[in-house]
Order: structure tokens, then sequence, then C-alpha cells
């Protein structure tokens, strides 16, 4: 099936991706988005692109560990006690999700997305410029003493049983790969492959941009409600409507709502993230982004600058940002990268759309053949845009996506 009109609303780079592959397909695309493109979390993350992510968050333990965070000053978790109550629910089906046997299964399903997610992005970007911004590098995570590094083991356990493939460096091949770091570094944990996106914002737009020149359309449009008729699906703001033969909501942390609407109610929450930018003279001193096992930050070198980034805050999508905390992360920086400038560029905050086992949302609602989902990517909206974009276009199309759909239902919890 070709030739339909399409609404993707949600002009990050998951509906961004979605609206190109649908586009190439021959569907006529309107891509809406109540602030215009990359306005949400697609701007600030780190530019990874995590090929073969297979940990999902919640694992044996995380109980403990979230407890002990709470109260530490330079906690990568926080929640608000104004949205405690709120939070509850999400945090008792994620406790759930830590035990072995839905660990085992979560990483399953997550691999299953993510170990062809850097040759989607090869894929959706060929014969274009759009691959100009893919960098190579993989990823690094680094652990100052063998009691930190101990903590991967399960997750280095579910790689092995995945075939993920990763390196275990010495001090030596860390200062090797990023001779900059600081000599403090006992472990390293390499993951070859992969790509980053020097600057994740430009990318979306030149996403956008490329979809706006093959003749797809572009609206700000504050998607309210979803009325399904006989023949067609409405999609009303307050004062306006757009009608379309199919709609794939990819709107991210605001896609709870209009899922609710036609009977899917989703356990997705807002992980907040938070980022600060520091001089792009300190961009040069790293190769590839690098996190911080101990202190679970990433510095990631941009084209605007070096992007200290951090942080897991639950406090719903409307409460103002606080960027202590990603300020008190600077020193911790300083004292891994010391070559840089700590002064701060700018900072900022976007809400990561969450769901408890880790896994997205994914295919058509459960009541209603005109709806597609494509949302909760969580950390991997980056790394899974693409390749959620390409399973969306094959169930559109009536094409087999070559993946067990099952695992991504809007009605599996």
């Amino acid at each position: 099936m070709s030739g339909q009109n399409v609404i993707v609303i949600g002009a990050g780079i998951v509906g961004a991706s979605t609206a190109l592959a649908l586009q190439r397909d021959g569907h006529q695309v309107i891509l809406i988005d109540r602030e215009g493109p990359c306005a949400g979390a697609s701007f600030g993350n780190a530019g990874a692109i995590v090929n073969e992510s297979c940990a999902p968050t919640a694992v044996p333990g995380i109980v403990f560990d979230v407890f002990r965070m709470i109260g530490r000053p330079l906690s990568p978790f926080t929640i608000r006690l104004s949205y405690l109550p709120r939070a509850l629910p999400w945090m008792l089906r994620f406790l759930n999700e830590s035990r072995r046997s839905r660990v085992s299964l979560n990483a399953k399903n997550l691999h299953a997305l993510t170990k062809i997610a850097e040759k989607s992005w090869r894929k959706l970007t060929s014969g274009t410029d759009l691959g100009d911004l893919l960098r190579p590098g993989g990823w690094l995570k680094v652990y100052e003493s063998d009691k930190s590094f101990a903590g991967t083991a399960f997750a280095r356990s579910l790689m092995d049983e995945l075939g993920a493939p990763y390196e275990i460096l010495d001090p030596a091949g860390i200062q090797e790969l990023e001779p900059h770091l600081a000599p403090i570094y006992a472990h390293g944990l390499f993951v070859r492959e992969g790509l980053m996106i020097s600057d994740p914002g430009r990318m979306t737009n030149e996403m956008v941009e490329l979809f706006l020149s093959r003749g797809g359309r572009l609206q700000k449009f504050t998607a309210e409600r979803l009325e399904i008729g006989a023949d067609n699906i409405v999609v009303h703001d307050r004062s306006d409507s757009l009608a379309a033969d199919k709609v794939v909501i990819a709107a991210g942390a605001w896609s709870r709502k209009l899922a609710a609407q036609i009977g899917d109610r989703v356990p997705l929450d807002t992980e907040r993230g938070y980022h600060l930018m520091l001089p792009a003279s300190s961009s040069a001193l790293l190769e590839r982004p690098v996190m911080s096992g101990d202190h679970s930050f990433v510095l990631s070198p941009m084209d605007e600058g070096l992007r200290l980034a951090s942080q897991v805050e639950f406090a719903g999508l409307a409460a103002a940002p606080n960027y202590s905390r990603i300020r008190s992360l600077v020193p911790a920086a300083k004292r891994m990268l010391p070559a840089i400038s700590t002064t701060e560029q700018s900072v900022w905050m976007g809400c990561r759309p969450s769901l408890p086992d880790s896994l997205p949302v994914l295919g058509y609602a459960t009541k209603c053949d005109r709806v597609l989902y494509s949302f909760g990517h969580q950390h991997l909206g980056m790394t899974l845009g693409p390749r959620t974009a390409m399973i969306t276009a094959d169930l559109l199309a009536g094409r087999d996506p070559q993946i067990d759909m099952r695992p991504y239902r809007a009605d599996r919890f």
C-alpha cells in the first residue's frame, strides 16, 4: 500500500526520521509540532549513536542504587517531592522490570532494535549530505576504581549473552584513545561500533529541510485531540484541524495523552535531562563521547563546544528547570578533563519519554488501524530514530519489518 496521506505528530529526531522514511515510500506527509523542529529532547542529547546497546535502565539492585543516589549532591538521579505521588506508579513498574527474568527479556528486545542502528542511519542518509554529520569513533565509559568497574559485570554479561561487542581497556588503552583525559582511570569499556552526531540540533533540522525540499509539509500545530472517522482520522488543535488516512504519534514525552484518547493507557513518564555547554576550545580535547562511570555524566565534543550532559529528574513536563545539579558537575568534568575551560556558555533541559522496561512503543494502536506509535525511546532517541522510522514505514506499507513487534506493543503492560 502506498500513496496515503499521513500526519506525523512530533518533529524531533524520531518524527523527522519517520517523515523522511514515509516520504520515500511515496506517501504524502505532513509533519506537525507544537513548537517546530527539534524543540525537545532531540536538541540537547549527547549525540551518540550507540550501536548494539542492550542494557535496560532497570537492572537487579537498581532499587538500592536509587535510594543511595537520592541524597548525594552529585547524584545523577532525583525526584522532586511534589511529583513523587505522580511518579510512584511508574517507579513500581520500573522496579518490577528489574527482576532478572524481565531484564534478560528487555535486553534481548532492546538489542533487536539497536543492533542495526548504525546501518539504519547509513541507509536513511544515503544519497544525501546528511551523512557528512555522522562521525565514527564509538563510545567510551571510564571508571576510576576496580569497585566501580565491577558494577558493570551484569551489563557485560548481557552484552556477552547477546553477542554485542565491546573492549575492556587498561589505563594505557584509555590514554591511547583519549590522551587528554586525566590519568585517574583504572578501567575503560569501549564500544568501537557506533557513530556520533556533532550537532544533533543541526542534524534534525537538516532532515526536516530535506523532507521539505522533497515536497513534504511542515506545520506548527498543537495536536490536542484525535477524531477517528469512517474513512479518515482528524487531528484537532484549539482552532484548526487536519485530516489524513493515517497518523503517526511520535510526540515523545507528549505522546501519552494522545495515545490515551484512542484507548491505550501507556505508562509513559518523563526523565528530564540536562546539559551545559563549555567553550568550543574544549571540544577538540576529545575524539568521542566519554562517560564517567563513577558520576554518570557524559562529555561530548560538539561543533559548538564541549557538552556536559547528565541527570535523570522526575518532575513532569511543566516544572521549571533546576540547573544547579548540572552546574555542580563542572568540577567533576574538570577533574576528568583538566585542560577544559569551565566557562559556561549555555544550559538546557529536555524531557526524555521513558517507559519502565526501557523499550519504545511501536506499531499500530491497539484499537485503531489508522494510528501508529513511535515514542518512548528514552535515552536512545538519537540512536533509534531511523531504525524505528523504517519499522513504521514497513508496517504502514504492509511489509514485514523483520522483527517481532509484540514486545513493543502499547498494551504490553
